[in-house]
């Protein structure tokens, strides 16, 4: 009996001679880590805050880099303890590798939207083209983005393609140009059409102060064709365009601006 305690207390002075420095240091080292991590972890967020990321996407990049930096701190110890980390980083690597092959669609839109809310092409409530698309964004998700369309139809498109593709932002400047051509007969004269066009435009609340353009653009026998460039905001659009067509029809009725003469040639057989 006495033997077999000697044989222990021998092995327990063994081990810890063997393996109580490297016990210690994994431990000093792992503390050590932790608070190096959550220094890094207040700095990243400080930086967002700073540089105005969006806040549904900053607990999850603080989450990503902290566990991150946690899993190579847990391999860096488990090396201090002289435990073999090849065969768990290649474990990890292939589940990488089968997750990443199985969800890839779904990783594209994430990684699209984790784009979306930190370089912000667009915001909320912008009027936007994308993807074939033109309507006010009523939300950006992490998959996906919903448009509402301007005749009230929701389309959702995935951040994937649409973080890769053209968007075109109308809202971003505030002013929009609306362009529009009108035609009237060439028999009323240059400045009988543009005054009619020009006194719609004056009477169009949705028009804002900037220059408009009433331009003639084309010349036939028969018609002169006009580039009329209204400005406005981008959230009144639509208002713009039908009101000046509305009223271009009425004001060419009262100033009596006929339309283009239809000709037509007769043969005789």
């Amino acid at each position: 009996m006495e033997l077999n305690l000697a044989s222990i207390k021998d092995q327990i002075i063994l081990a810890i001679t063997q393996y109580g420095g490297k016990i210690l240091l994994a431990i000093a080292v792992f503390i050590v880590g932790r608070l190096l991590i959550g220094r890094i972890s207040r700095f990243i967020s400080n930086r967002m805050n700073s540089s105005h990321i969006d806040r549904d996407v900053q607990p999850f990049l603080k989450s990503l880099v902290t566990v991150g930096l946690t899993v190579m701190l847990l391999l860096s110890c488990a090396g201090i303890l002289g435990i073999q980390t090849t065969s768990f980083v290649a474990i990890l690597g292939a589940a990488g590798l089968a997750v990443g092959l199985a969800l890839q669609g779904s990783l594209a839109n994430f990684a699209g939207g984790v784009l979306l809310l930190v370089f912000k092409p667009f915001r909320v409530g912008d009027l936007i083209t994308a993807q074939g698309f033109t309507g006010h964004v009523e939300a950006i998700r992490i998959f996906d983005t919903v448009l509402v369309t301007v005749d009230n139809k929701t389309v959702t498109l995935p951040n994937g393609p649409l973080s890769t593709g053209p968007i075109t932002n109308i809202s971003t400047k505030g002013d929009i140009r609306v362009d529009m051509v009108f035609a009237a007969g060439s028999q009323n004269g240059v400045d009988k059409i543009r005054a009619s066009i020009e006194e719609v435009i004056a009477a169009c609340s949705y028009a804002n102060d900037t220059k408009h353009d009433v331009l003639v653009t084309k010349l036939t026998e028969n018609a002169i064709f006009f580039d009329v460039r209204v400005w406005t905001k981008a959230t009144t659009y639509w208002e713009t365009y039908y009101f000046v067509h509305e009223h271009i029809s009425k004001q060419f009725t009262q100033d009596k601006v006929e339309a283009p003469l239809v000709q037509y040639t007769v043969k005789q057989g």
